[in-house]
Parts: C-alpha cells; sequence; structure tokens
C-alpha cells in the first residue's frame, strides 16, 4: 500500500509523541474531585467559618488559609519532584526581608515531574480554587523553588502586589519539627491592618499544599530555619485574579524631633575623647567626610566613659519595649526614664548644643548657627579658626598627618574651648529668622537574636537629606555573620551602598539623601552563646540618633 506521508513525517510523530508524554501526570488527592467537600470548603470560606474534612482542613483565624495534606496522590512522585527540583540551580537572595535560595521561574521548565505539578496546579487546581473562592482566577502561571537552610529567613509582609489573589506552597521536605524552624508563622492585625503577634505556626510536612488568600491582613513570615543539617525545600508562588479592596495604608506617627539641649562645651571635655577637639583634626575629619558623605571615629569617648556607660546598659534598672510593628521593625527600645545617670548623660551628650556644633564641624552640615555658610567660601578658612576652634576634631584616618594631629590635640583642646566658650554665649541669640533650626531624634536600642528593621513603602515617601549617628557598646565578639550590621541602599533597588558593622566606642556618622534608605540585618542565630556556661544570646546595644539641618 502506498503512503501519503512525507519523508521524515512518521519521525516528527515520534518525537511530538516523546515531547507529549516526558510531562508525568501529578494526580491530586480526593478531595478535590469530591463536589460535596468542594461545596463545604466554598461555604466556610464565604462565612469565614472553620471546616475540615479527611486531609483538607481550612482555618479563618487570623486569616483564610487552608491546609491539604498529602495534595499529590503518588507518593513516587513526590520522590522524583524532589529530585528534579534539588538538580536546579539556585540563587543566593538576601535584602532586608529575607534570606535564602531560589531557582528561576518554573513556568516553562520541562523536567517531567516539574511540568506535570505546574499543569495540575494551574489547570485542576486552579479551577477548583477558583470555584471556592467564586473568582475567575487567571491562566498566569507563577511559581519558582525555594531553599531555605540554616539561619535562612523570610520576615513579616503580606504578599500584597497588583494582581495576587491567592498564595500557595508545596513543602517537600524531610522530617521537620517546630524546634528545627522554618515555621510558617501567620500573625493578628490591629485596627489599622498592622501585625500585631504571631498566633499561629504551621511546621512545614512533606508532601502538604498551604494556600491563603493575599489581602490587607495576609501578614505572616517564615521564621529562620535552626537545623543546620536539614534543607526546607518548597515550591511557591501566586494565582492571579482581581485584587482585594485595601484601605488606606496606617502612616505611623514619626519619633519626636527636638532642638538641642543646652549644654556647653564642658560636657564635650568631659565625654569625648581630647584627639576629637582639635581643630586640625577636626578639619581632616570634615573634608574626608565631604568626599564620602560618612566616617567612622574609633575610640570616640574617654575610655573610662565607654566603659561605665557600657557597665550600666546591663543593669536589669533599665525598662526595655520590644518595638514594632514587625512589618517594619523588631528591636528594644530603653525607657529614658529607667536609664542610669551614666546612660542619662550620655543621651544628654548628643542632644547638647555642643555636641550640634562638634558634628558641624565634623560634617559641614548647618547643625549650628556656628556653622559657615555653604555661599561663605572666602570666609570659610577665618571662621574654622575664630569661631569653631572650639570643636577640634579627629578621624577614622590612621595616616601619618592624622596621628600627628591627634597627638596636637591631646595638647591643645583644653585652652581652644576656653576661648570658645565666650564666642558661644555672646552668639547664643543671634539666629537668622532663615534659618531653620536644626533638630534630632534618637532611640537607645538593645539588639540580640531575632532583631532587625525593614525597608517600608512610607519610609520612602517620606525620606530626607539626614545625618545619622550611631553609637554601639557591647559589641566586642559581634560578628558580621550575626547579622545586626546597618546596610544603606539605594531607593528600590537591592544594591548596597554602604554597610556599617558595629564596633565597641566606633562614631558612624553617614550622610543620606532622599533617594538612600536604610535597614539594620536579621539578628540571626548565630549570634547565640555556644558557651555552657553562658547560655544567653549575645546582645549589643547602641544610641541612634538622626539629625536635620
Amino acid at each position: 500500500m502506498a503512503s501519503k506521508r512525507r519523508p521524515g513525517e512518521s519521525e516528527k510523530t515520534e518525537k511530538k509523541k516523546k515531547k507529549k508524554n516526558c510531562e508525568e501526570t501529578a494526580e491530586l488527592c480526593s478531595a478535590i474531585e469530591d463536589g460535596q467537600v468542594t461545596r463545604a470548603v466554598k461555604e466556610a470560606w464565604s462565612r469565614r467559618t472553620h471546616y475540615s474534612q479527611g486531609d483538607l482542613e481550612l482555618d479563618c483565624h487570623p486569616f483564610p488559609h487552608c491546609v491539604i495534606r498529602n495534595f499529590l496522590a503518588s507518593e513516587t512522585f513526590v520522590e522524583n519532584l524532589q529530585s528534579e527540583l534539588l538538580e536546579l540551580n539556585f540563587h543566593e537572595k538576601s535584602n532586608d526581608l529575607y534570606k535564602f535560595k531560589q531557582s528561576d521561574d518554573l513556568g516553562k521548565r520541562t523536567e517531567p515531574h516539574i511540568a506535570g505539578l505546574r499543569s495540575a496546579l494551574f489547570g485542576r487546581f486552579r479551577s477548583w480554587l477558583g470555584d471556592v473562592l467564586g473568582v475567575d482566577l487567571e491562566s498566569t502561571v507563577d511559581i519558582s523553588c525555594a531553599r531555605y537552610e540554616y539561619t535562612d529567613v523570610l520576615l513579616c509582609h503580606d504578599d500584597e502586589l497588583e494582581g495576587r489573589r491567592v498564595a500557595f506552597i508545596l513543602y517537600l521536605v524531610p522530617p521537620w519539627q517546630s524546634s528545627d524552624g522554618g515555621t510558617l508563622d501567620l500573625y493578628s492585625t490591629d485596627s489599622n491592618f498592622q501585625p500585631q503577634s504571631i498566633v499561629k505556626s504551621l511546621v512545614p510536612s512533606l508532601n502538604t499544599l498551604v494556600l491563603f488568600e493575599v489581602s490587607p491582613v495576609s501578614f505572616h513570615q517564615v521564621s529562620e530555619v535552626l537545623t543546620e543539617d536539614k534543607c526546607r525545600l518548597s515550591l511557591s508562588g501566586w494565582f492571579h485574579g482581581p485584587s482585594l479592596e485595601r484601605p488606606p495604608r496606617h502612616i505611623e506617627a514619626p519619633i519626636p524631633r527636638c532642638p538641642h539641649l543646652p549644654r556647653d562645651e564642658t560636657l564635650l571635655l568631659e565625654w569625648v575623647s581630647p584627639v576629637y577637639l582639635d581643630i586640625s583634626y577636626q578639619e581632616q575629619i570634615q573634608e574626608e567626610f565631604e568626599d564620602s558623605s560618612e566616617i567612622q571615629l574609633k575610640d570616640f569617648l574617654k575610655e573610662e566613659k565607654y566603659l561605665e556607660v557600657s557597665e550600666a546598659l546591663r543593669l536589669t534598672q533599665i525598662q526595655w519595649t520590644k518595638r514594632g510593628p514587625p512589618n517594619k521593625r523588631c528591636h528594644e527600645v530603653a525607657s529614658l526614664d529607667t536609664l542610669p545617670q551614666c546612660v542619662s548623660a550620655c543621651w544628654e551628650l548628643l542632644r547638647s548644643e555642643a555636641f550640634f556644633l562638634l558634628l558641624s564641624n565634623f560634617t559641614g552640615l548647618r547643625l549650628h548657627y556656628l556653622c559657615a555658610a555653604d555661599d561663605d567660601d572666602e570666609s570659610k578658612d577665618e571662621e574654622k579658626e575664630d569661631v569653631r576652634g572650639g570643636e577640634a576634631t579627629g578621624s577614622s584616618s590612621e595616616s601619618p598627618s592624622a596621628n600627628t594631629s591627634r597627638e596636637k590635640g591631646a595638647c591643645q583642646s583644653e585652652s581652644v574651648f576656653s576661648a570658645t566658650c565666650v564666642c558661644v554665649c555672646v552668639l547664643t541669640f543671634v539666629w537668622s529668622s532663615e534659618l531653620s533650626t536644626p533638630v534630632c531624634c534618637g532611640e537607645l536600642r538593645r539588639w540580640s537574636h531575632g532583631g532587625y528593621t525593614l525597608l517600608h513603602d512610607a519610609e520612602a515617601a517620606q525620606a530626607e537629606y539626614a545625618l545619622d549617628l550611631v553609637l554601639p557598646f557591647g559589641c566586642k565578639d559581634w560578628q558580621s555573620e550575626f547579622g545586626g550590621f546597618t546596610c544603606y541602599v539605594a531607593n528600590e533597588e537591592d544594591e548596597e551602598l554602604l554597610t556599617v558593622y558595629p564596633e565597641d566606642n566606633s562614631l558612624a556618622l553617614v550622610y543620606r539623601d532622599k533617594e538612600t534608605l536604610k535597614f539594620v540585618k536579621h539578628v540571626n542565630h548565630k549570634s547565640s552563646s555556644d558557651s555552657a556556661d553562658s547560655p544567653a544570646c549575645r546582645t549589643f546595644y547602641d544610641f541612634s540618633f538622626v539629625y536635620y539641618e
């Protein structure tokens, strides 16, 4: 019999069959195919009530979420899916919000079991989910694989982004306990739709699917992985559809800003290392600061003062309060009226009029009326000698010239300040009506395991030109791998512009513009003490101030 097929057509047909057959079929649990269960879940979801049937459970506290155990019907399929995922290339992901490894998008991967699962999720399961929610979900495929290992974390967030309607996570983990960390923590919210506290934690379990509706209250986190010998492997993504209506975003009250305290230069003479009160050294610091907009001044306080404050910060009389909300920050702040006398005096130092002037000398910023105007270049050098002589400075540079200035400053600072005292008193009342009053705000913070700050939209919208100051205490044994360092980034970019690590008695000054934001990296489990004699976590403290011209 003569064939009507063209040469090679049979071979092409076989290739197409093989390509089609390379996708393994993912059979889902029976609950998805049970019409009675589907109707019950739909009613419970709409009424925000609890429902449980076999391997499926719907809970609406603190927000609607569904857990489906044994989601994939075949154990062999699950094992093969794990193998395919572990062979993918993973990329390190790290910023203010998270640290873990993630694959590329799996929307077009051709591995048999990955492709099969994708077809099942965005085919039959999408139809089932749309029916339950009463929403026409889009066919958009949004799925990737994540590996969380020791100290990896995803901090508090709500997942809200245009088009995201339902989030899902499929766990492919070894036997897992809550002590291993890596739980999916769900937060309650207050009347302003801000997260408050963790009210439920879901422990990862092999072949379990968790899904929840993305909403203004769907705040959750992946807690830090605490085990060193397990990998928390999961597939996650979103089903897309019309977003839920969102109320106006809550704007929290800012930390109050205050002008300087009326304290004269005797406070500087008492607290600050003499080298930083030398006029020529101050000039070197200002030149370096103007070049890079940042500087660290080592051994800034006199050693005896630094040790006194360090010891006092560990006293139990200080009341520490956790500051949130957790989608923005999580660290402890000291109550100022409970501070020991020496700590309170250090606080006053950083808010004093004399210190404002010293910062002006260090940076060239208008933080005091004695600071030279930017457009008064011709008289600037003269003002440094005649007016600013009382606020001599120091730098973190270790150049020979800097060392010479330090030696000179140690000998001359007191006499220089005596001459300046008259200037400060005489000029106290000569503020120009055209100049704004420099102000500052500050906190005394305690950092330990779990502490962090996050970038957020409100901070970006309200960004200002400002001078940041951080003065750490008690971080002698602190290592960079613990976290707790401050990162500066350009708005809407992950690239770090500057990282400031906590260092004992090292005053860090950073000037940032409206496009620069900062965060403190999550303090991870490595910071916990590994000594049997000292079970408590490592802790350090810092004075954190922001100054505005």
